[in-house]
This record gives C-alpha cells, structure tokens and sequence, in this order.
C-alpha cells in the first residue's frame, strides 16, 4: 500500500480514536452557536465584538420561544444588552457599555469561526474564537491571514507576506504596539507570536487607519487580551516542533499577569516534521551546498527557537489603566561540518546563525468626563541578525550582523460625540537606528554602517455613520516629518461603507502612505542564504522614501449563510530600490530606483449550511515593474507577480469534532532564463528579457482535525492532527540559474514544503 496512504488512514485513526473514546452528554453549549441558531430561524443578523461574547456559554434555548423571548432568555442568562437597531439588525454590547463602540463587525465568520469584517474594511481574527483551517491545527495567525483573498507568501513562508503584490518588509506588524522586524520561527515557516493569549489580530490591507504610518502594504496589528476578569486560566500544549504554557494571573481585583513561552525540542528530539521544515529552509543554502565537491564525514547540526510573553495589567481606578507588555523571540543555529576536501585532508567548518528580538511597551489610559479617552504610550523594539562562518579551508573567518533599534512614544486622544460620530487624534515620535558590521579575514576586510532617523507624525481621524446607520464614513489623515530627510509628507486615508439593502453592502477604500525603513539583499549568500535580507534607512543618496497609493471598491452579498464579495484594486508603489527586490538576473547587482503597478480583483464565496462550511477565494492580478534606467524603463512582471491565486475549503462540525481540507493552486511566478549564446570565459551568465518565463503551477492540499472533550471538572482537552501537502507534490517555487565549479551554468530550483505531517495535543482549565 501507499506510504502517504498509510499516513492518512493513520491520521483518521488518531483523530477518531479521540471522538469514540468521548462521548458527550447535553451541556451548555457556547453563545456564538446560539446566536448562529437564531440567525438562522428568525432571519436576522447580531453585531457585535467578538471579545464581547467570548467564552460564554448558555443552555440551549427552547425553539418555541419567539424572537423577543429568545433575546429575553439570553440577556438574562449573560451580562449583555440586546439592541435591535432595524427589522433585522441586532446589537450585543456589554450591559455596563452605554456608548456603543462605532466599529462594527459586517461579516461573521468571514471564512470561518473567529475570523470577521469590520466596516472599515479590516479583517478581524479572534485566536480564542478560531475554530479550524485546513493544514492548521493551532491558531497561527499569520498562516491564517494567508487565506484571505490578496494574501499570499510566493515562498511558503509566513515571515515572507505578500499583500496584493507587496514585499513583506513593506507590511507594518505591531504587537501591543511594538513594531516587529522579525516574525517568524525556523527562520520563516512558523509565527513568532504565541497565540494563546492572543485577544485580537487585525489586517488592513487598504483604508488603513491614520493612526498607523510607515508601512505602504498593510498593516497587522496583534492585541492580548486587556481586561480583567480576575479568573485565573491556564494552559499547557505540545506538537511534533515544540512545547508552550500559557497562564492569566489574577494578583488582586485590580491587578494582572498574562504569561506565555513556547519552546522548541528540535535540539534534543527529531521529529518527522522537523526533518520536513529542516529540509525546506537549510535544502539550497551555502550551509547545504558549499561542501558538496568534498565529503561529509561527520555532521552536528542544532537549532531552537524560543519565545516568551508578558502583559501587566493594572486598573489604577474607575477611568485609569496601566499596561505593560514585553515580548523576546529567538531562533538558533549551530552548523558544523567535518569533510575531507580535494586533497583527501580533514577540515572542519564552524557557522553559527543568531536571530533575537526584544520589545517591550507601557500604555498609561485615562478616561475624563464628556466620553474623552486619553493614551500615552511608550515603547522599545530590538532586532538582532548575526551569522558567523569559519571556513578552515580557505583560513578565513566571516562575521555578519544587522540591527535594528527603534523607540518611540505615542499620544492619542479621542472623544465619542454620540453613537454615530468619534473623533480621533494624536502624536507619535519614534527613532530608529540601524547598524550592519561584516568582518572578513583573508583579506582583511571590515565594515560598520550606522544609520538613524527620527520622525513626527501628527495624525487624525474621524468616524460617523448616519441616523439609519446604513452609512459608515472613516476620514483621517496623517502628516509625518522625517528629520534626516527633510522631509514632510501628508497622507489622507478614508473608508466608506454603505448599505445597499439587507443583503448588499457597497465598500470603498483608498489611503496614501510611505515607509523609511525597508529590506535590502547585498548578496544572496549573505547569512548563508536562509535570512539574506537586511534592514535599511532611507537616505538623501540612493536609497529613498517609499511612497504608495492605493484604491479598491468593492460590493458584497450575505444572507442565508451565503456570502459572496467582489473586490478591485489598484495600487502603485514609487521609488523602491532594485536591491530590495531580491533580483536573481542581470539586475541582481544594480541599483536604481523604480516602481511597482498592481491591478488586481479579490472573489470570495464562502456558503454555511448545517455543519459543513465551505468557501472559495481567487485573486487575479497583474504586477509590473517599471524601473529609471535597467531594462531600458520598458516595465516587465514583479518577482512576486503571481497572475492567478486561489484556495478553496471544506471544514465539517459534529460536537467537539472538526475536520477541515484545502486545496491552494496558484500560477507559477515569473523567472529569467539564460541567453542560448554565451560569451566565452565570461564571468557572469547572459540573461534574456527578466522575468520572461513562468514556473509550473503550484498545487497543494492540506487537511487538518480536531477534537475537543472534558479530561474532568474544569480541565479541557484538544487533540489535533494535521497534514500539510497531503500528496507530497515537489512543487517549485523559485529558479535561478549559476555556475558549478567547472564554470557551467546549473539550474536551480527551490522546492515548496514536502509531506509534513503534525500532531498536536493541549490541556486548559
């Protein structure tokens, strides 16, 4: 029989195991299960936060009640108000909430449980709400963000989020306010944020608030939760990479801690997935093909990750709050080789690759009399890439390093003028430095490079709808000072959302924005290949500003558990530098300045019925570069173009049982061939017009599933298992071309994730 047959009968057999081993007798059941009832049974629809109802739960309701009953029963059973604001729209706000929050959610269940749409356009995901997503068994929250229309990583990778064209250096993470420059683990394939404490990850991938500056592409910003219950929770969890542990810790009725740390045991224990994502980042780098003239002899190789989480929350009094958060991430390799070169002699190879991140914030809120709410924040960001490369071969010793430091602080004050009108403002001042030191030795050669920018940035915004609330309107603009620059930008954003009918919204959002810091490549073989990115400032010479624009309007249909959205686009992106393009062609050493158009349409149809879920998105985009000097100004297709986008998935629900498969399939993205002619004892390779071909078509499918059962009074368990690449397709995600040691030119293909394969088992209470 099949291998990966044999694996998937394996995979039911676990995830079964779990559900016959349980069976469950009628209990309260969560709240968002009841409301999905009577949405259905009353054609209706409830708004609300998703925070509001969570970890509620109430005894079924009797289907005899009548609607007014049913809303009756519920207030009574739960500490929320039930508005009714229309014939058929339902507000749920907390009973001591008297001024209902603006935003609010348009979509529920977006693709699935705990991801929603707001009015203004953001995406919403809740960790704690998140039900299931093929090939995910934990809520990753930037894997999850990937099945959006528009999101997409070309490379696998979750560090490496493309955003309707965008490079992932120009999309702005905050967590608690802490801007990240580094977000993953195993150097990409895995978030760095746990999300077990996660309350809130939101992406706006246009009409972004004027709150947030300095990222052209989108912005994701990720909250833990910031209230207290003064109920004690915690949990402890394991898959086949790594152990975490979650706690919420009341002090007293006025204080709380909030801590989480996950760690993997790849140094100590290999898993069969470990050698899946192993083989997927080190398979093409210097580390993997830079001996493969001698041979290995021995082989020590040791990586961890680790990352570790904490929030002080203090209710100072009834209108004042204190928070504090910090955050450290850490990746680790240890690479060392032991080989017999050309001459039959031993050598030996020593390399190291270091990638650490500190943040930390404190946020003072204060609330004062007519609906005023005051913020003053501070916060700390830290990001450090090192790699060291012994080669005792060529006697040489090679050290890399790039380092950001960025600090700032934040005033924000806002005032509520009614339920149908907020007005927003602030300040924001932030410094941020960046250092790259390489040191080589034979021949001696030593560099350091520092550089720093400060910035201002004054910003507004206001929120209103109209007396019907049919009509939502987000107007804002931010206006920034880059010091170093001499430079002063303005950048008008708005959202505006109208409702069509019961069923039809029509949406419109467009915003201008610019960016300072972006990501470079010097060589491709920097830091050994696997993080050959590195940060760096604008500057008055030839790296300059960023700058984007960007429109789309789109229309919706949701009723009857069927959504259907259409979304179009534009945006362009000037003055982006060659070297932050990752070029692999004639242009991988140039420097020039251009710029990047995309036109794009994002469909989505997502159809709920009983317990089946199923949903289909398909992007279709065009996206050129257009550069001053290289390929004569002519444009020719973006290194991240990928014409044709889409996934389509089906997830199921009995009980605690949840099971889910997907199927990804994108066009292949564009690459350059060599010429046919070659010039004689030419040291570089002869290309044809860039990015002129296509790679073979992409096609994965995953399936992932769940189970949930009591072990005893109070403590909950979840069992999961999960398959990424159910048939093991090879597929390629990339292609360059070089020379081998005889000076013949080589094709090189990087390849996708194999057949990896996850289990995963949690205890809460």
């Amino acid at each position: 029989m099949n291998k990966h047959l044999l694996r998937v009968i394996l995979f039911f057999s676990i995830v079964a195991s779990f559900s016959l081993a349980h069976s469950q007798n009628e209990e309260p059941i969560p709240l968002v299960q009841v409301l999905e009832q009577l949405e259905k049974r009353y054609d209706i629809k409830f708004s609300y936060e998703a925070k509001t109802i969570d970890n509620i739960s109430v005894p079924p309701l009797n289907p005899k009640l009548s609607l007014e009953q049913a809303l009756n029963e519920l207030s009574y059973l739960t500490s929320l108000n039930f508005k009714i604001l229309d014939s058929r729209f339902i507000a749920i706000v907390p009973k001591n909430n008297s001024v209902q929050r603006l935003e609010e959610v348009v979509v529920n269940n977006y693709l699935t449980k705990g991801i929603s749409k707001t009015n203004n356009g953001a995406i919403e995901v809740d960790a704690n709400a998140f039900d299931i997503l093929p090939g995910l068994i934990e809520p990753d929250v930037l894997h999850i963000l990937q099945n959006l229309p528009g999101i997409i990583s070309v490379d696998e990778r979750i560090s490496n989020i493309n955003v309707r064209g965008g490079t992932n250096d120009q999309n702005l993470i905050l967590y608690e306010g802490i801007r990240m420059y580094q977000s993953g683990h195993f150097f990409g394939l895995i978030s760095a944020f746990n999300p077990y404490l996660s309350e809130e990850v939101r992406i706006s991938k246009n009409g972004t608030s004027a709150l947030y500056g300095n990222g052209v592409s989108s912005t994701i910003t990720i909250k833990n939760l910031d209230e207290i219950d003064n109920n004690f929770s915690a949990g402890l969890g394991s898959n086949l990479l790594n152990a975490d542990g979650f706690a919420k810790i009341p002090l007293n009725k006025k204080m709380e801690l909030q801590l989480s740390a996950r760690r993997s045991f790849t140094d100590i224990l290999v898993s069969t997935t470990y050698d899946a994502y192993f083989d997927r980042i080190f398979r093409d780098s210097e580390l993997n093909t830079s001996n493969d003239v001698n041979t290995v002899l021995a082989l020590d190789e040791r990586f961890l990750f680790y990352d570790i989480n904490a929030k002080f929350l203090y209710n100072i009094d009834a209108t004042s709050k204190l928070r504090v958060s910090m955050l450290n991430i850490y990746n680790n390799l240890d690479y060392n080789q032991i080989f017999l070169d050309s001459g039959d002699n031993f050598q030996e190879t020593r390399n190291a690759l270091n990638q650490v991140s500190y943040g930390a914030s404190a946020t003072y809120s204060k609330t004062f009399k007519d609906n005023i709410n005051t913020s003053a924040q501070f916060y700390y960001s830290n990001y450090d890439l090192d790699a060291q490369n012994s080669d005792i071969t060529n006697n040489q010793l090679l050290i890399q390093e790039n380092k950001v430091e960025d600090y700032g602080l934040r005033l924000d004050i806002s005032k509520t003028i009614d339920n149908n009108t907020e007005l927003r403002g602030g300040y924001q001042f932030n410094e941020v430095a960046v250092t790259n030191f390489e040191d080589v030795t034979n021949p001696n050669f030593t560099s350091l490079v520092k550089e720093i920018i400060r910035t201002h940035a004054f910003f507004g915004e206001t929120e209103r709808y109209s007396k019907s609330r049919n009509t939502y309107i987000r107007l804002g603009a931010r206006i920034s000072y880059f010091e170093k620059l001499k430079e002063l930008v303005i950048e008008p954003r708005f959202a505006f959302n109208q409702k069509i009918s019961d069923a039809f919204r029509l949406e419109i959002l467009g915003e201008l924005k610019n960016q300072s810091i972006t990501q470079i490549i010097d060589l491709q073989q920097d830091f050994f290949g696997i993080e050959k990115r590195r940060w760096q400032l604008s500057n008055l010479e030839d790296v300059p500003l960023v700058r984007s624009q960007q429109i789309s309007l789109g229309i919706s249909y949701n009723q009857n558990n069927l959504l259907i959205s259409l979304e179009g686009y534009y945006k362009n992106v000037d003055d982006i530098t060659a070297q932050s393009q990752g070029f692999q062609n004639q242009f991988q050493f140039a420097n020039d300045i251009g710029s990047y158009t995309v036109t794009g349409l994002d469909f989505l149809v997502n159809k709920r019925f009983n317990d089946f879920s199923a949903w289909l998105s398909y992007t279709l985009s065009e996206n050129d570069y257009t550069f001053d000097t290289i390929n004569g100004s002519s444009a020719f297709p973006n290194t991240v173009d990928i014409t044709h986008v889409a996934n389509t998935s089906l997830t199921y629900s009995l009980n605690n049982f949840k099971i889910g498969l997907g199927i990804n399939w994108h066009s292949g993205r564009a690459y350059t061939t060599p010429a046919e002619n070659q010039i004689d004892n030419n040291t570089f390779i002869e290309y044809n017009s860039p990015n002129g071909e296509r790679l073979p078509d992409y096609f994965r499918t995953d399936l992932s599933a769940i189970y949930k059962f009591n072990l005893s009074k109070g403590i909950k368990a979840e069992a999961g298992a999960s398959i990424w690449n159910l048939f093991n397709r090879s597929n390629v995600i990339n292609r360059y071309y070089t020379f081998d040691s005889d000076d013949n030119i080589v094709e090189i293909d990087n390849r996708s994730l194999k057949f990896t394969p996850n289990l995963s088992f949690r205890v809460n209470f």
